[in-house]
């Protein structure tokens, strides 16, 4: 079994589709082994987002992202992180393959529904980045 972590971002919050897209993870197989609402602040921010951080685009970013509240989730299936990236879709909502979930629900390249891990390697970081190990369960 393989753990990934997605935030549903402020845009999945605003239009209420949190739901919507959680029931998809779980019709799928995906379990919830972690759920919760969190305020990113720009430090929790510019640590996710280190990759990009330096980029002139970023400012925009991190203030989406701290626009409203995000939920956090860490899902758990067979290979996982695949299994999610595969139904969200690619970043850009405009370029996702039909019947993702960001073809049906996103917008564009930042306002997309969700972030998702993109490697097994970044989900175990990012996963201890969001969540304490007394908030995570198996079952």
């Amino acid at each position: 079994m393989q753990r990934t972590l997605i935030l549903l971002k402020p845009d999945a919050v605003d239009k209420r589709i949190c739901g919507k897209v959680i029931d998809r993870f779980e019709c799928a197989g995906l379990r919830i082994c972690g759920c919760k609402m969190i305020r990113l602040t720009p430090a929790v921010l510019k640590e996710h987002y280190a990759h990009i951080a330096t980029k002139p685009f970023y400012p925009e970013v991190e203030k989406f992202m701290g626009s409203l509240p995000v939920i956090a989730l860490v899902l758990e299936a067979d290979d996982a992180v695949a299994k999610v990236r595969d139904m969200l879709g690619v970043t850009d909502s405009r370029k996702a393959a039909p019947g993702t979930i960001r073809a049906e629900l996103g917008v564009d390249q930042m306002i997309n529904v969700a972030h998702a891990s993109d490697s097994a390697e970044a989900a175990e970081m990012e996963v201890e980045r969001f969540f304490k190990k007394e908030e995570l369960f198996e079952y």
